[in-house]
């Protein structure tokens, strides 16, 4: 399974970009991953581009819906600083190596993001005199240094440009000597195992020759396969594919159709990019369930140690609470005897006999068999402890305690033993339940992952470039965002049935209702005053009331009297207009599912009440959007249902503050 990109994949890559995004402007950039950033891209009259970028692995378009998180980090804001509103001005590989470069003119400086695919890999930004600005990975280097400030240097080649190499040049592979020639042009060209042996393959040179032996013709082949093999990369008349084993799993994706592969099944793709695309989804989902398996079966096999020791122990306690009983039970059965035992042994050493002494005298009458010392086994003199055999049972018995104290000990022992066979039973019990809950889990992830596909992005439509909400009697209502949408929306999207409002202040957007021929409702008008109020700028001057005036499409002049010049977003309102008189400025912002995805809208307050019962309103107030953002996501969250709660916390930032107006606000 291809884990990472080659540097043949990185030409192909960087040659579709260039045909794709060049002069796109980055509008953001999310860190989804140790490794990844996600860029948003936007050309004109073209959908919102996706770029993944992971370093050490892969770079390619995505369509696949990506999941960004709550909060950029550190990293990924300082891009966010120095790229957001840059221009894509060029994309290219560097030499042949696995490395990507992308120069985007932000304002008037020409800064390149370096995107290393080999090792570890790394993303790095230099500005226009190649300083490092930040990287992903800071680090020093035998050759090189990855630190702030200093001068970006690339790691040394990997080889020879395999685009500049001449045919004599080529000859060069007989200095290998006893080298076997796929590893020598692995080395020389640093073109990969991969491609070395496609190229040998091609030539119809053994790949295990020694490089001493090549003769001119095979030198020759191999210089004119190289060229046939470069050819699409210097075209872009790519063949991509996925190629397929015996198993049915994918095994390789390919910018061109390898020798290496004819005997097995290829899905070809209309592009290298999408081919990209789709391979890393899947393995990643596949990777994703590999690791998922193994941290399962590591933490399965952590639970199933801990049920065997809890076995043991309870094992244990049952064996240590039948001794301790039958020693007791024993020790009462033969209380006379034990007595006359002990004092036996008590009277010999109150006449000062050693120990060793008053055992050969228990010895010896146990061997007569006349004596209660039969049931003498051996003496701990140290511990003061006699080992008496008890109906074939050895017991430990104190000397300097009765024989009713001993027996005491025993029962107090199997007491003890009880509470823990008790404690271990609990344990085992809960042990046994966690282990068929991480099976039944892992069953369900399992197989949940057979029919899983991460979705495909759905594009945004054409409106959602605007604010915007959809009325509770079923309007589309749209307004400009800034002087520029204002007017695109009046000159391209402004139709004769539509009725158009704006707030009786300087600095409110144009709104219009999209009526598509049906006559607006008292309910509508009132919504649309709310939504113009409301994103204008008496928000941001703290006004608690505004009217609002309304008028047809027809009223709505296009263009500016002769002599005089209107700003950009401005036009001429002619006739009589329609007041809606004191509006209150307020907003409801929430989310809703669609399809499994959780959404943001937002808009006046019955408009959102009608589509979502998880929602705030907002009134004018302290807080900056950021601020509030972070509040309204929290706060929904914690008052949503509980599967939900991941969804609405995993909601960026951003995606929240686009239905805050301008200004600052305070939650109702």
């Amino acid at each position: 399974m291809k884990s990472e990109l080659t540097s043949f994949d990185v030409r192909a890559v960087a040659y579709e970009l260039v045909n794709t995004i060049r002069n796109a402007r980055v509008e953001n950039i999310y860190q989804i991953g140790h490794k990844a950033l996600l860029f948003k891209l936007h050309s004109p009259n073209q959908p919102t581009w996706q770029l993944l970028v992971e370093a050490g692995r892969s770079v390619h378009l995505t369509d696949y819906v990506v999941k960004k998180p709550p909060s950029p980090s550190v990293f990924c804001t300082v891009l966010r600083k120095h790229l957001n509103g840059g221009v894509l001005e060029s994309i290219e590989q560097h030499e042949f190596e696995r490395i990507i470069m992308f120069k985007i003119r932000v304002r008037q400086e020409l800064v390149q993001l370096i995107v290393e695919l080999f090792g570890e890999g790394n993303i790095i930004l230099a500005n226009q005199e190649n300083r490092i600005l930040t990287a992903m990975t800071f680090k020093k280097m035998r050759d090189r240094n990855i630190l702030r400030n200093e001068i970006f240097k690339h790691a040394p080649p990997s080889g020879k440009n395999p685009f500049f190499i001449t045919r004599s040049q080529l000859k060069e592979l007989r200095d290998f000597g006893q080298m076997e020639i796929v590893r020598a042009l692995v080395r020389f060209l640093g073109i990969g195992g991969l491609y070395a042996e496609e190229l040998l393959l091609r030539a119809n040179v053994g790949k295990n020759t020694p490089c001493q032996t090549l003769t001119q013709e095979q030198n020759d082949a191999i210089f004119s396969q190289l060229q046939d093999l470069l050819e699409p990369l210097r075209t872009g008349k790519f063949d991509p594919a996925i190629v397929i084993d015996g198993k049915g799993e994918w095994a390789d994706v390919a910018p061109i159709r390898l020798k290496k592969y004819e005997s097995l099944k290829a899905e070809p793709y209309a592009s290298f990019n999408k081919a990209l695309d789709d391979y890393y989804t899947r393995t990643s989902q596949a990777g994703g369930i590999s690791e998922a398996k193994k941290e399962y079966e590591k933490e399965l096999a952590r639970q199933q140690r801990m049920l065997k020791d809890q076995q043991k122990t309870l094992e244990e306690a049952q064996r240590a609470i039948e001794r301790n009983k039958l020693f007791g039970d024993l020790l009462y059965s033969h209380f006379g005897e034990l007595v006359l035992l002990l004092q036996q042994i008590l009277d010999a050493k109150s006449r000062g006999e050693i120990w060793e002494h008053v055992a050969s005298i228990l010895e010896k009458e146990k061997k007569e068999g006349h004596s209660p010392a039969i049931y003498f086994d051996s003496f701990d003199a140290k511990n003061l402890t006699l080992n008496a055999s008890v109906d074939g049972s050895v017991i430990s018995i104190r000397l300097n305690w009765t024989i009713q104290a001993n027996a005491a000990e025993y029962y107090e022992r199997m007491k003890k033993a009880q509470r823990k066979l008790d404690g271990s039973k609990k344990a085992l019990k809960e042990t046994q339940h966690r282990v068929e809950e991480l099976q039944e889990k892992w069953t369900e992830k399992a197989e949940q992952a057979q029919v899983e596909k991460a979705p495909r992005k759905t594009e945004k439509a054409w409106y959602e470039k605007f604010r915007w909400f959809n009325s509770s009697d079923g309007f589309l209502v749209l307004g400009g965002r800034d002087a520029t949408t204002n007017e695109i929306l009046v000159k391209k999207h402004l139709e004769p049935d539509d009725i158009v409002f704006h707030a009786d202040i300087v600095g409110a957007p144009f709104v219009i209702v999209k009526t598509k021929g049906k006559p607006p409702t008292e309910q509508v008008i009132l919504e649309a005053a709310q939504f113009a109020a409301s994103y204008s700028r008496a928000w941001r001057e703290m006004l608690s009331i505004l009217d609002v005036y309304w008028i047809r499409s027809e009223q709505v002049s296009k263009a500016s009297p002769t002599g005089q010049h209107f700003d950009k977003g401005s036009f001429v309102i002619l006739g009589k207009k329609n007041y809606v008189r004191k509006v209150a400025m307020r907003v409801a912002l929430g989310v809703r599912l669609e399809e499994g995805r959780t959404s943001v809208i937002g808009g006046p307050v019955e408009a959102i009440r009608r589509q979502t019962n998880m929602y705030v309103e907002l009134v004018p107030g302290d807080q900056t959007s950021a601020e509030l953002a972070k509040r309204i996501r929290s706060f929904l969250s914690e008052r949503t249902k509980k599967e939900c709660r991941d969804e609405i916390s995993g909601i960026p930032i951003e995606d929240i503050q686009k239905f805050i107006p301008p200004g600052k606000s305070a939650i109702a």
